[in-house]
C-alpha cells in the first residue's frame, strides 16, 4: 500500500521528505552540547525514554548510555528515510518507528522521559503535540523540549550587517516557500510557554552556547559549509539580496575563494541550544 505523503507539518514535512544528511551533520556538529544537555537530565538506569522526532537516530545511543541495558530507548519519526537511517545508525534491532508524533504508536503513561529536539516548531499545532507527548508519561515523568537558535546565530563576527541581511533573506525565503507568517516562524521561541500552556509543572530552562573558532573540526566545517552556506543560503537567496550583498555572501561561502569565511583566523561562530523541561 502506498503511504500518504500529505503534508502534516508547518514546514512541509511528509512521510516522503528526506533531509537526513542535514540532520546527521547537525548531530555530529552539536554532539558535545547535546550530550551535555542529556546528561543534565539525570536519567537513571532502567528508565523508559522516547526520542520524539528522532530524525537519523544519533541521540538514541546517547540516551541509551544514560539508562543502561535495563532501560528502554525508542524513537519515532514521520519520514521513512529518517527511520531507515536511524536503523542503520542505531542498529537493525533498535526500537525506531515511523509515525506522527501527534499519534505515536506508544501506550499512554508508559514513559519516564520524552526527549524532543527541533521538532515542535515543525508542528502546525505545537500545544496539541506537547499535550499528546505528555500523555505518554507516567506520573512524575518529564518532557524535555530542545530547540536550537532561539538567539540569532553569529557567522560573520567581522560583518554584522551582511549577517543580518542574510538571515532576513532566509526568513523571507521561508515565508514565501511555506506560506507562513513571521509569527509562525518565531513561534519556535515559545517552548517554555508551550509547557506552561499544556498544564505541566516545574518548568525549567537552560541554554548552552555552541561556540566554534579555528581550527574547526571536520564535522564543524562540514555542517557549516553544507547545511548552512550551501543548503540554507546559496542560490535560493539571490532574489532576496542586493547583487552586491549576494556576491559578497557567495564569496564568503565558497571554499575556492580567497575570502572563504571558514579559513579566516577571526572566524567565530555562535549558536544557542535551549532545553526546556517540565513534569506531568
Amino acid at each position: 500500500m502506498t503511504r500518504s505523503t500529505k503534508v502534516s507539518g508547518l514546514l512541509g514535512d511528509t512521510t516522503a521528505r528526506d533531509y537526513s544528511r542535514k540532520l546527521s551533520q547537525f548531530n555530529a556538529f552539536a554532539e558535545p552540547e547535546l550530550r551535555q544537555a542529556i546528561a543534565s537530565l539525570g536519567l537513571k538506569p532502567g528508565m523508559r525514554v522516547l526520542d520524539a522526532g528522532c530524525g537519523t537516530g544519533d541521540a538514541l545511543a546517547w540516551l541509551r548510555a544514560e539508562v543502561g541495558d535495563d532501560g528502554t530507548v525508542m524513537g519515532v519519526d514521520l519520514a521513512a528515510a529518517h527511520v531507515a537511517t536511524a536503523h542503520a545508525v542505531a542498529g537493525a534491532d533498535a526500537l525506531v518507528m515511523q509515525g506522527n508524533v501527534l499519534a505515536p504508536p506508544i501506550a499512554s503513561r508508559s514513559l519516564d522521559l520524552v526527549w524532543s529536539v527541533n521538532t515542535v516548531n515543525h508542528l502546525r499545532y505545537p500545544t496539541a503535540g506537547v499535550e499528546m507527548l505528555a500523555g505518554l508519561l507516567r506520573p512524575g515523568g518529564r518532557i524535555a523540549l530542545g530547540q536550537s537558535s532561539l538567539l540569532p546565530d553569529m557567522y560573520f563576527a567581522w560583518d554584522a550587517r551582511l549577517e543580518r541581511v542574510a538571515n532576513e533573506a532566509v526568513r523571507e525565503y521561508y515565508r514565501d516557500r511555506y506560506q507562513v507568517s513571521e509569527r509562525d516562524l518565531a513561534a519556535m521561541r515559545s517552548i517554555v510557554g508551550l509547557l506552561q500552556q499544556s498544564g505541566l509543572k516545574d518548568v525549567s530552562v537552560r541554554t548552552w552556547m555552541i561556540e566554534r573558532v579555528p581550527p574547526l573540526r571536520d564535522t564543524d566545517e562540514q555542517y557549516l559549509l553544507d547545511t548552512i552556506f550551501r543548503n540554507t543560503w546559496g542560490e535560493r537567496l539571490r532574489p532576496y539580496l542586493s547583487a552586491a550583498d549576494f556576491d559578497e555572501l557567495a564569496r564568503l561561502c565558497d571554499p575556492a575563494d580567497e575570502l572563504y569565511a571558514l579559513r579566516r583566523p577571526d572566524f567565530h561562530f555562535l549558536q544557542s541550544f535551549t532545553l526546556a523541561v517540565a513534569t506531568v
